[in-house]
């Protein structure tokens, strides 16, 4: 009788690293380094059939594999630049108290609540060049 062996994995590319990287084992002494080429070849991988899977069916551990691929992310830019954030609808209305004073003091006070916001500059401006 013929036994076939079938690989487990139904993605080619799985099936297709995992014989480069026993390849790869077989003629290099345990526990060396694997080469860099192979590590990005599975973080390729893992990118398009999931972290987990990548690391059992090629044998890596999980927690390498996962530094490597939040590696690259990084490195290709995959961090969103601009990220949009909702304003929470406010409960109250807004209020605001902006006090002026002088060396001579003199003193302005501005006491806003539920309106749009002045000319605050040209408000001061007018204040510190007042003679009161």
């Amino acid at each position: 009788m013929i036994s076939i062996k079938q690989s487990p994995n139904l993605n080619p590319q799985i099936d297709q690293l995992q014989k480069r990287m026993d390849a790869w084992r077989k003629s290099h002494r345990p526990r060396a380094r694997i080469p860099g080429r192979l590590w990005d070849a599975a973080v390729q991988v893992a990118r398009q059939c999931g972290l987990n899977r990548t690391a059992k069916a090629l044998h890596l551990d999980y927690y390498d594999l996962k530094k490597r691929l939040d590696a690259a992310s990084t490195k290709q830019g995959t961090i969103p630049s601009f990220i949009e954030l909702s304003a929470a609808v406010p409960t109250a209305t807004a209020e605001c108290v902006i006090e002026l004073e002088t060396r001579n003091s003199s003193k302005m006070r501005i006491h806003m609540k539920g309106m749009g916001m002045p000319d605050l500059n040209a408000l001061s401006e007018a204040f510190w060049r007042s003679k009161l």
